[in-house]
Protein backbone atom coordinates (compact mmCIF):
# COMPACT_ATOMS: atom_id res chain seq x y z
CA UNK A 1 0.00 0.00 0.00
CA UNK A 2 1.40 3.39 -0.99
CA UNK A 3 -0.89 5.90 0.72
CA UNK A 4 -3.33 5.68 3.60
CA UNK A 5 -5.80 8.57 3.40
CA UNK A 6 -7.22 9.35 6.83
CA UNK A 7 -10.35 11.47 7.11
CA UNK A 8 -11.74 12.42 10.51
CA UNK A 9 -15.51 12.93 10.55
CA UNK A 10 -17.66 14.68 13.11
CA UNK A 11 -21.18 15.57 11.99
CA UNK A 12 -20.04 16.61 8.50
CA UNK A 13 -21.83 13.94 6.50
CA UNK A 14 -22.10 15.59 3.07
CA UNK A 15 -18.70 17.25 3.28
CA UNK A 16 -17.08 13.94 4.20
CA UNK A 17 -18.85 12.10 1.39
CA UNK A 18 -17.59 14.72 -1.06
CA UNK A 19 -14.05 14.45 0.30
CA UNK A 20 -14.14 10.66 -0.08
CA UNK A 21 -15.41 10.94 -3.63
CA UNK A 22 -12.61 13.36 -4.51
CA UNK A 23 -10.11 10.71 -3.42
CA UNK A 24 -11.84 8.07 -5.54
CA UNK A 25 -11.72 10.47 -8.48
CA UNK A 26 -7.92 10.58 -8.25
CA UNK A 27 -5.98 9.77 -11.39
CA UNK A 28 -3.03 7.92 -9.94
CA UNK A 29 -0.81 4.91 -10.45
CA UNK A 30 -0.30 4.56 -6.72
CA UNK A 31 -2.32 2.26 -4.48
CA UNK A 32 -4.28 3.82 -1.63
CA UNK A 33 -6.77 3.06 1.09
CA UNK A 34 -9.30 5.37 2.71
CA UNK A 35 -9.78 5.25 6.48
CA UNK A 36 -12.61 7.31 7.95
CA UNK A 37 -12.62 7.74 11.71
CA UNK A 38 -15.98 8.93 13.00
CA UNK A 39 -15.81 10.84 16.28
CA UNK A 40 -19.24 9.81 17.58
CA UNK A 41 -21.32 11.82 15.09
CA UNK A 42 -25.00 12.31 15.78
CA UNK A 43 -25.97 12.92 12.16
CA UNK A 44 -26.36 10.27 9.42
CA UNK A 45 -22.62 10.11 8.66
CA UNK A 46 -21.95 6.50 9.61
CA UNK A 47 -24.99 5.12 7.82
CA UNK A 48 -24.38 7.14 4.65
CA UNK A 49 -20.66 6.39 4.45
CA UNK A 50 -21.34 2.67 4.81
CA UNK A 51 -24.09 2.85 2.19
CA UNK A 52 -22.32 4.94 -0.44
CA UNK A 53 -18.72 3.84 0.09
CA UNK A 54 -18.63 0.26 1.39
CA UNK A 55 -14.93 -0.05 0.51
CA UNK A 56 -13.96 2.64 3.00
CA UNK A 57 -12.49 1.39 6.27
CA UNK A 58 -14.81 3.03 8.82
CA UNK A 59 -13.96 3.26 12.51
CA UNK A 60 -16.70 4.35 14.91
CA UNK A 61 -15.43 6.03 18.07
CA UNK A 62 -17.71 5.78 21.12
CA UNK A 63 -16.94 9.44 21.97
CA UNK A 64 -15.28 12.52 20.51
CA UNK A 65 -11.75 12.69 21.88
CA UNK A 66 -10.54 15.30 19.44
CA UNK A 67 -8.62 15.66 16.19
CA UNK A 68 -5.31 14.20 17.32
CA UNK A 69 -6.64 11.06 18.96
CA UNK A 70 -9.08 10.40 16.12
CA UNK A 71 -6.34 10.62 13.49
CA UNK A 72 -3.99 8.53 15.62
CA UNK A 73 -6.58 5.74 15.63
CA UNK A 74 -6.48 5.84 11.84
CA UNK A 75 -2.66 5.93 11.74
CA UNK A 76 -2.43 2.83 13.93
CA UNK A 77 -4.39 0.71 11.45
CA UNK A 78 -2.96 2.29 8.29
CA UNK A 79 -0.92 0.18 5.89
CA UNK A 80 0.56 2.88 3.66
CA UNK A 81 4.14 4.02 3.18
CA UNK A 82 2.67 7.49 3.50
CA UNK A 83 -0.06 8.81 5.75
CA UNK A 84 -2.22 11.56 4.25
CA UNK A 85 -4.26 13.58 6.73
CA UNK A 86 -7.21 14.99 4.80
CA UNK A 87 -9.86 17.23 6.32
CA UNK A 88 -13.46 16.26 5.81
CA UNK A 89 -14.18 19.74 4.40
CA UNK A 90 -11.72 19.47 1.51
CA UNK A 91 -11.95 18.51 -2.15
CA UNK A 92 -8.79 16.98 -3.51
CA UNK A 93 -7.56 17.66 -7.04
CA UNK A 94 -7.64 14.69 -9.39
CA UNK A 95 -3.83 14.85 -9.69
CA UNK A 96 -3.07 15.58 -6.02
CA UNK A 97 -2.40 12.03 -4.89
CA UNK A 98 -0.16 11.29 -7.87
CA UNK A 99 1.74 14.57 -7.65
CA UNK A 100 2.42 14.49 -3.93
CA UNK A 101 3.29 10.79 -3.71
CA UNK A 102 5.70 11.13 -6.64
CA UNK A 103 7.30 14.12 -4.95
CA UNK A 104 7.79 12.19 -1.71
CA UNK A 105 9.27 9.24 -3.58
CA UNK A 106 11.80 11.53 -5.28
CA UNK A 107 12.80 13.35 -2.08
CA UNK A 108 13.73 10.84 0.58
CA UNK A 109 14.82 13.50 3.10
CA UNK A 110 11.33 15.02 3.21
CA UNK A 111 9.34 13.80 6.19
CA UNK A 112 6.14 15.71 5.42
CA UNK A 113 4.81 17.68 2.47
CA UNK A 114 1.76 19.74 1.68
CA UNK A 115 0.26 21.16 -1.47
CA UNK A 116 -1.32 24.50 -2.27
CA UNK A 117 -4.65 24.93 -0.50
CA UNK A 118 -7.23 27.42 -1.71
CA UNK A 119 -10.53 28.57 -0.26
CA UNK A 120 -13.77 28.30 -2.26
CA UNK A 121 -13.29 31.85 -3.59
CA UNK A 122 -9.89 30.90 -5.00
CA UNK A 123 -7.81 32.77 -2.44
CA UNK A 124 -4.93 31.09 -0.67
CA UNK A 125 -5.48 29.34 2.64
CA UNK A 126 -2.44 30.90 4.27
CA UNK A 127 -2.15 28.12 6.83
CA UNK A 128 -0.84 25.75 4.15
CA UNK A 129 2.71 27.13 4.55
CA UNK A 130 3.86 28.58 7.83
CA UNK A 131 6.79 29.32 10.07
CA UNK A 132 6.80 28.26 13.69
CA UNK A 133 4.95 30.59 16.11
CA UNK A 134 7.97 31.91 17.96
CA UNK A 135 7.29 34.79 20.36
CA UNK A 136 8.45 37.36 17.80
CA UNK A 137 6.53 35.74 14.92
CA UNK A 138 3.40 35.58 17.06
CA UNK A 139 3.79 39.20 18.13
CA UNK A 140 4.08 40.52 14.56
CA UNK A 141 1.11 38.40 13.50
CA UNK A 142 -1.18 39.12 16.46
CA UNK A 143 -0.70 42.89 16.31
CA UNK A 144 -1.17 43.17 12.56
CA UNK A 145 2.40 44.22 11.79
CA UNK A 146 2.72 41.39 9.27
CA UNK A 147 -0.23 42.86 7.33
CA UNK A 148 1.35 46.31 7.29
CA UNK A 149 4.58 44.93 5.82
CA UNK A 150 3.50 41.82 3.88
CA UNK A 151 6.73 41.52 1.88
CA UNK A 152 9.15 41.96 4.76
CA UNK A 153 10.50 38.60 5.93
CA UNK A 154 11.18 39.74 9.49
CA UNK A 155 7.54 40.68 10.05
CA UNK A 156 6.08 37.67 8.22
CA UNK A 157 7.79 34.80 9.98
CA UNK A 158 4.51 33.00 10.66
CA UNK A 159 2.43 33.10 7.45
CA UNK A 160 5.46 33.58 5.16
CA UNK A 161 3.57 36.11 3.06
CA UNK A 162 6.79 37.30 1.43
CA UNK A 163 7.24 33.93 -0.32
CA UNK A 164 5.61 33.17 -3.67
CA UNK A 165 2.73 30.70 -3.09
CA UNK A 166 3.30 29.27 -6.58
CA UNK A 167 6.89 28.19 -5.88
CA UNK A 168 8.04 25.24 -3.78
CA UNK A 169 10.43 25.48 -0.82
CA UNK A 170 11.11 24.08 2.65
CA UNK A 171 8.91 25.50 5.40
CA UNK A 172 8.55 24.98 9.12
CA UNK A 173 5.03 23.63 9.18
CA UNK A 174 2.00 22.65 7.14
CA UNK A 175 -1.68 22.39 7.97
CA UNK A 176 -3.49 19.20 8.98
CA UNK A 177 -6.15 19.78 6.31
CA UNK A 178 -3.75 18.16 3.84
CA UNK A 179 -0.48 16.76 5.11
CA UNK A 180 1.36 13.79 3.61
CA UNK A 181 3.74 12.27 6.14
CA UNK A 182 6.30 9.55 5.59
CA UNK A 183 5.53 6.51 7.76
CA UNK A 184 9.23 6.18 8.52
CA UNK A 185 9.19 9.69 10.05
CA UNK A 186 6.14 8.81 12.16
CA UNK A 187 7.87 5.67 13.43
CA UNK A 188 10.77 7.86 14.51
CA UNK A 189 9.07 10.88 16.12
CA UNK A 190 5.69 9.45 17.12
CA UNK A 191 2.11 10.24 16.21
CA UNK A 192 0.07 13.37 16.89
CA UNK A 193 0.21 14.69 20.45
CA UNK A 194 -3.21 13.96 21.95
CA UNK A 195 -2.88 16.81 24.46
CA UNK A 196 -3.90 19.03 21.52
CA UNK A 197 -7.65 18.55 21.08
CA UNK A 198 -8.37 20.33 17.79
CA UNK A 199 -5.74 23.03 17.12
CA UNK A 200 -1.94 23.17 17.11
CA UNK A 201 -1.36 19.46 16.68
CA UNK A 202 -0.15 19.93 13.10
CA UNK A 203 2.39 22.58 14.13
CA UNK A 204 3.60 20.43 17.01
CA UNK A 205 3.93 17.41 14.71
CA UNK A 206 5.93 19.36 12.14
CA UNK A 207 8.15 20.72 14.90
CA UNK A 208 8.96 17.20 16.08
CA UNK A 209 9.46 15.93 12.53
CA UNK A 210 12.00 18.71 11.87
CA UNK A 211 13.71 18.00 15.18
CA UNK A 212 14.03 14.41 13.99
CA UNK A 213 16.14 15.61 11.06
CA UNK A 214 13.46 15.52 8.35
CA UNK A 215 12.52 18.32 5.97
CA UNK A 216 9.05 19.85 5.72
CA UNK A 217 8.20 20.96 2.19
CA UNK A 218 5.55 23.09 0.53
CA UNK A 219 4.83 21.82 -3.01
CA UNK A 220 2.18 23.91 -4.81
CA UNK A 221 2.03 22.13 -8.16
CA UNK A 222 -1.30 20.60 -7.28
CA UNK A 223 -4.04 22.05 -5.10
CA UNK A 224 -7.08 21.21 -3.02
CA UNK A 225 -10.10 23.29 -2.03
CA UNK A 226 -10.71 23.83 1.67
CA UNK A 227 -14.22 24.80 2.72
CA UNK A 228 -12.81 26.40 5.84
CA UNK A 229 -15.33 27.56 8.42
CA UNK A 230 -18.23 26.20 6.37
CA UNK A 231 -20.38 25.50 9.42
CA UNK A 232 -20.67 28.90 11.09
CA UNK A 233 -18.99 32.23 11.54
CA UNK A 234 -19.91 32.29 15.21
CA UNK A 235 -17.84 30.03 17.39
CA UNK A 236 -18.87 28.13 20.49
CA UNK A 237 -16.83 28.51 23.65
CA UNK A 238 -15.14 25.12 23.14
CA UNK A 239 -13.57 26.17 19.83
CA UNK A 240 -12.27 29.47 21.17
CA UNK A 241 -10.97 27.78 24.31
CA UNK A 242 -9.13 24.99 22.45
CA UNK A 243 -7.62 27.45 19.97
CA UNK A 244 -5.98 29.43 22.74
CA UNK A 245 -5.15 26.40 24.87
CA UNK A 246 -3.19 25.07 21.88
CA UNK A 247 -1.12 28.27 21.85
CA UNK A 248 -0.31 27.76 25.51
CA UNK A 249 0.52 24.06 25.05
CA UNK A 250 2.85 24.66 22.13
CA UNK A 251 4.80 27.45 23.81
CA UNK A 252 5.11 25.62 27.13
CA UNK A 253 6.21 22.41 25.37
CA UNK A 254 8.75 23.80 22.91
CA UNK A 255 9.72 27.36 23.82
CA UNK A 256 9.34 27.92 27.55
CA UNK A 257 12.83 26.61 28.34
CA UNK A 258 14.38 28.68 25.55
CA UNK A 259 13.22 32.08 26.84
CA UNK A 260 13.48 33.92 30.13
CA UNK A 261 10.60 34.45 32.52
CA UNK A 262 9.87 37.94 31.16
CA UNK A 263 9.30 36.72 27.61
CA UNK A 264 7.33 33.72 28.82
CA UNK A 265 5.20 35.92 31.04
CA UNK A 266 4.42 38.28 28.17
CA UNK A 267 3.52 35.35 25.91
CA UNK A 268 1.13 33.81 28.42
CA UNK A 269 -0.39 37.18 29.22
CA UNK A 270 -0.93 37.80 25.51
CA UNK A 271 -2.66 34.43 25.08
CA UNK A 272 -4.83 35.13 28.11
CA UNK A 273 -5.88 38.58 26.88
CA UNK A 274 -6.48 37.36 23.34
CA UNK A 275 -8.71 34.59 24.68
CA UNK A 276 -10.99 37.03 26.51
CA UNK A 277 -11.04 39.48 23.59
CA UNK A 278 -12.07 36.62 21.26
CA UNK A 279 -14.82 35.61 23.67
CA UNK A 280 -16.12 39.16 23.80
CA UNK A 281 -16.03 39.61 20.02
CA UNK A 282 -17.80 36.30 19.51
CA UNK A 283 -20.42 37.15 22.12
CA UNK A 284 -21.37 40.35 20.32
CA UNK A 285 -21.34 38.81 16.86
CA UNK A 286 -18.11 40.27 15.55
CA UNK A 287 -15.92 38.33 13.15
CA UNK A 288 -12.57 37.29 14.55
Amino acid sequence: MDVSVIILNYNTCELTLNAIQSVYDSQTSFSYEIIVVDNHSTDSSVMEIRRRHPDVMLVENPKNDGFSKGNNIGIKIANGRYILLLNSDTIMGSDSLQTMTSFMDRNLSVGAAGCKIVLPDGSLDKACKRGFPTPSASFYYAFGISKLFPKVARFNQYQLGYLDPDQDYPVDCLVGAFMMVRKQAIDQVGMLDEDFFMYGEDIDWCYRIKQGGWQIHYYPYTQIVHHKGASSRRKPFKIIYEFHRAMYLFHSKHYQNKYNFVVNGLVYMGIFLKFFVSLALNRFGSVR
